[in-house]
């Protein structure tokens, strides 16, 4: 099968791209900017239809669509905010739009989402079926999904990604916070009681692989691990899979100042649950964090 993704040099889309070629796919990689090559076609997320014939698109079976400007990237300037959200929103439906154009549209779109949705629920468990938070993230991820329905009305099935914190040492979370960890100098980020919702990288691609053959799963889908941690649990897994010791706090203020508005990922606390995943047999390599960091490093 012919599978369109973007986002395909992120951290996620450079691993999905790997395995879907490793399965025998050919993968048909949409990219901003350079010249074209065999296996890629240049998009514009903030045109039209991503600036896209349709007819570029013929033969392609299944996109899984990732792209959008880095949480982790930057500070959270309110330009920066801007940038998050448009890059999400406004590309989602030009490649909604550019889809569902085509004579024959691909039968299924996976598209990226977050766990933002829920916002900070305090740690109460949650699933799919419970509806958005407040605040920034849970309002740009409701949009974002929203911005798939051009291709939903087209006869196209469409999986929204509700993604944890995808740990690798390559990149996210996890790629910033180990070289302090393998320094001695790793702790409790804030009180340490918020619960994170996370996923190893190689369970993510997984996830994404069973889905894209599930055809009669739509709407949202949780991708997180069925054994969420609290951040003390997690700090306490990473120093012992680094063997040093984790005794620092990091002051919630201390770490605003370092990563701007990604702390938001990192302070609140929401146990988000794969409820669907699970019902529908998936099994993860590794749900435990110790197995899953000792995995992933």
């Amino acid at each position: 099968m012919q599978v369109a993704v973007t986002g395909s040099s992120g951290l996620i889309g450079t691993a999905l791209v790997a395995a879907l070629r490793a399965d025998g796919h050919r993968v048909i990689r949409l990219v901003r900017m350079g010249p074209e090559a065999p296996d890629t076609l240049v998009w514009d997320p903030y045109a039209e239809r991503g600036g896209l014939d349709p007819k570029s698109l013929e033969g392609v079976g299944a996109v899984v669509h990732l792209a959008g400007a880095g949480i982790a990237d930057k500070r959270w300037t309110p330009r920066y905010k801007a940038e998050i959200r448009d890059s999400r929103v406004q590309g989602t439906k030009a490649l909604a739009g550019a889809l569902a154009a085509m004579a024959t549209p691909p039968g299924v779109l996976l598209s990226q989402s977050a766990i933002g949705w829920y916002g900070d629920t305090g740690g109460r468990e949650v699933t799919e079926s419970d509806p958005a938070g407040r605040g920034f993230l849970p309002e740009m991820v409701r949009n974002w999904e929203a911005a798939t329905g051009d291709a939903a009305r087209a006869g196209i099935r469409v999986v929204t990604l509700r993604s944890g914190l995808v740990l690798s040492p390559k990149g996210g979370i996890l790629g910033r916070l180990l070289p302090l960890f393998r320094l001695g100098l790793g702790g409790k980020l804030g009180s340490g009681r918020q619960m994170m919702s996370w996923i190893g990288l190689s369970d993510w691609v997984a996830a994404a692989r069973f889905l894209l053959g599930r055809d009669g799963i739509t709407g949202p889908v949780n991708l997180t691990s069925p054994s969420p941690v609290s951040n003390a649990e997690f700090t306490a897994a990473l120093a012992h899979a680094v063997h040093r010791p984790a005794v620092m706090l990091v002051p919630v203020p201390v770490l605003k100042l370092a990563v701007g508005g990604v702390s938001s990922d990192i302070l609140s606390s929401a146990r988000v649950m794969p409820k669907r995943l699970l019902a529908e047999g998936f099994g993860f390599q590794h749900a435990g964090i110790a197995g899953a960091l000792a995995a992933e490093l």
